[in-house]
């Protein structure tokens, strides 16, 4: 009976926090050459009007203190029009996983053909999807998440058989805040876009999520473990620092309108 009444309890609680969220946040679209969306967002701990353009999805968000006024935020936006739109343009390009259309693929540039089954043809640099297929680019993911899978497994069997400890399960995720992560019960995580990048980057954020198992911090004990498990990493932190958004441009779904 109380266990009823808590989960009664909690549906209405999440119910009035939605309902909250919804109430804190609007869509407008502020007009011009192209029209732009954009969300308005109250927020408590807002003192001042703050742009942000994602350069993942191109979602612009303008965060205002909660007691400020719709109007003069537009009126803001609109001030912060030329800026907005350069910072828009300036996002790499969409690359939707149809046929003709190439993506890099662990380490290599390969093309999206059709054949007669889906397969990864490593060799020839090509990404084979049937004809019969009802999405080419929903067969292109899959093939790529199970070829992240075996690639992530690999590395972190060989880096965890170093560090002489074991972890709990592997998840693969489409993540846009992280590439991986390690729960304190050893649960790996990690984004299957990672089989975008080059393979020594893919390992090396391998290593450091299965440093975590030792060391479930970012202190000099824990950067110590990446680099006696993988030496001269550094390299591959700062190619996906400055290049790991790229990995999100590739689209394997048509956008809504």
């Amino acid at each position: 009976m109380n266990a009823a009444r808590c989960h009664r309890n909690a549906g209405l609680s999440n119910l009035k926090r939605l309902g909250r969220e919804r109430d804190a946040m609007s869509e407008h679209v502020l007009e011009g050459d192209p029209p732009v969306r954009l969300v308005l967002r109250r927020s408590a701990r807002a003192r001042r009007y703050s742009l942000r353009v994602s350069r993942l999805d191109g979602r612009v968000t303008l965060t205002m203190p909660k007691s400020a006024s719709p109007a003069r935020a537009l009126e803001f936006a609109r001030e912060k029009a030329a800026w907005i739109r350069t910072r828009l343009a300036d996002r790499p390009s969409e690359v939707l996983a149809d046929f003709g259309a190439s993506l890099p693929v662990d380490g290599r540039q390969m093309r999206i053909e059709a054949g007669s089954r889906n397969l990864l043809d490593m060799e020839g640099g090509r990404i084979v999807v049937s004809q019969r297929s009802k999405s080419a680019p929903a067969a292109v993911l899959a093939l790529l998440r199970a070829l992240a899978r075996d690639r992530l497994v690999a590395a972190s069997d060989h880096f965890a058989e170093g560090l002489g400890r074991d972890y709990s399960r592997i998840t693969l995720r489409d993540t846009c805040s992280r590439w991986g992560s390690c729960s304190s019960a050893g649960a790996l995580m990690y984004s299957w876009r990672l089989i975008l990048a080059p393979p020594e980057v893919l390992r090396y954020v391998a290593a450091h999520e299965v440093a975590h198992l030792a060391e479930m911090n970012h202190g000099p004990r824990f950067w110590a473990q990446v680099e006696r498990l993988y030496p001269g990493y550094q390299a591959h932190r700062v190619w996906l620092r400055s290049h790991g958004e790229t990995l999100h441009r590739y689209r394997f779904a048509e956008r809504a309108d």
